[in-house]
């Protein structure tokens, strides 16, 4: 399909812009996200009886039932227990949109989706730039820990540190030997890395052992002993280094307080507190086990709790302070498992397409992966999907990337000649299948060769 050079131009700009401004100005992703939208709708209309526009949503079937899983489950819940909140579909409804967000991008040359990383490059450094310039009297202390007039800290942290580490997990797909390329990138990791380091948010610390792990199998850090042992004194160092600074002792000292005061039985802290929650939300998940309490609930039955002498006062929240104790007290197992759904579906093509040999791909599928394993991990201690900054980011980074992940493929496809196309095994019977149908005659002879060029080695 032929989109006008100016569509793709002003689509590449928003997609630049989208995650630069998330932790600078207020509701700037949004706006960008509504942009996309609103072309992507006008090109679903003029698309409509375009053989193979759609077909993307059957061919990656598991990703579009996880971006549509929790938003449908919201839909039943308020049907069957009766009551109306059209707020609660307000951050929901962001990955539902991403559909055709995500149907719009696979259209463009993958080239051209490749700003977004930049985008996250330059969020990172402007937010860590920020932290120097605007820094309060007396600097960030743990008592004015760094955030932004639209959120608070947890969220800030953990969205800085991801914008931060996806500008490395991008770098794959631009030209990491170019040295200026590389500083870039390593100042943004270093902006990211600092605010978050400031943010205070240790729930968000826990993601960076993983990010490394991941970075390490993009870029084979791992794959031979030279490099394992230079990975090995390298994370030695930073993490020595980290560990050594007031802020990450003071914080990781609080969390040793917080286990000593609980073992003695005072649970009036951070962490007391939010044990508390995630106890009291799994009693009201045993009290309405089907469909929760209903979603925007919470906080009603965790006053009338505290009344009846359940819980204290002192937790009642609209919020569990976890994805997962949130949505099986609010939507009960239905929730559960859209939940679960909607991590499978932004994950599981990420998983599949890591081995790849195009770089493109390689990169975009961890960057994926970055994205997928730190929204699980992050809402093990803070809700992520409540904060619509939060959301509206995560769903345009998914659909972006697997938009990239998509375009690239199809280019591999039509390729020549056929031995450069990279195609695998696990993609072929899952994923090959939809574009066969899609009359591309160029994969058909892509793939033809390469199957032809194994069978002369053999």
């Amino acid at each position: 399909m032929i989109f006008a050079p100016s569509l793709i131009w002003f689509s590449t700009a928003l997609l630049f812009l989208a995650p630069a401004l998330n932790l600078i100005v207020r509701g700037g992703t949004g706006y960008c996200f509504f942009a996309l939208l609103a072309l992507a709708f006008g090109a679903a209309v003029v698309n409509r009886s375009t053989p193979g526009y759609f077909s993307a949503l059957r061919t990656y079937r598991w990703f579009t039932v996880g971006m549509l899983a929790l938003v449908v489950a919201a839909v039943v819940q308020q049907t069957v227990l009766g009551f109306w909140l059209p707020r609660e579909f307000d951050t929901l409804s962001r990955f539902m949109l991403a559909l055709p967000v995500f149907l719009l991008l696979r259209q463009f040359p993958s080239r051209a989706l490749r700003l977004i990383g930049w985008g996250c490059a330059t969020g990172a450094l402007a937010v860590g730039l920020w932290a120097l310039i605007y820094q309060p009297l007396g600097g960030w202390t743990d008592a004015n820990r760094l955030n932004n007039s639209y959120t608070n800290a947890i969220p800030f942290g953990d969205t800085a540190l991801l914008l931060a580490f996806l500008s490395i997990f991008t770098l794959g797909w631009d030209n990491p030997r170019d040295w200026r390329v590389l500083a870039l990138r390593l100042l943004a990791l270093a902006g990211g890395g600092y605010a978050s380091y400031l943010s205070g948010s240790r729930g968000g610390w826990l993601m960076v052992p993983v990010f490394v792990v991941l970075l390490g199998a993009q870029y084979r850090w791992f794959a031979h002993k030279k490099r394992l042992l230079v990975t090995a004194l390298g994370i030695a160092i930073c993490a020595g280094a980290l560990l050594s600074t007031q802020r990450v002792q003071q914080r990781l000292s609080e969390a040793t307080n917080d286990i000593t005061l609980l073992k003695k039985g005072n649970d009036d802290t951070s962490l007391g507190q939010r044990l508390q929650l995630w106890s009291a939300s799994g009693v009201i998940f045993s009290r309405h086990p089907l469909y929760g309490i209903g979603k925007g609930h919470l906080e009603d039955e965790l006053g009338a709790m505290a009344k009846r002498g359940e819980v204290k006062n002192v937790i009642v929240n609209e919020r569990a302070h976890s994805d997962f104790f949130s949505t099986i007290a609010e939507m009960g197992l239905v929730g559960a498992v859209s939940l679960l759904l909607f991590y499978f579906g932004i994950t599981v093509y990420f998983w599949r397409n890591r081995i790849s040999t195009d770089p493109a791909i390689r990169a975009a599928a961890y960057a994926g992966l970055a994205v997928a394993t730190s929204t699980i991990i992050f809402g093990l201690t803070i809700d992520v999907l409540v904060p619509v900054m939060v959301t509206v980011l995560l769903a345009l980074l998914v659909a972006t990337f697997m938009a990239l992940i998509d375009a690239r493929k199809r280019e591999c496809a039509a390729a020549q000649p056929a031995p450069i196309c990279d195609v695998q095994s696990d993609d072929i019977n899952a994923e090959r299948a939809a574009t066969f149908r899609s009359s591309d005659s160029a994969s058909l002879q892509c793939i033809a060769g390469k199957f032809a060029s194994r069978s002369r080695a053999q």
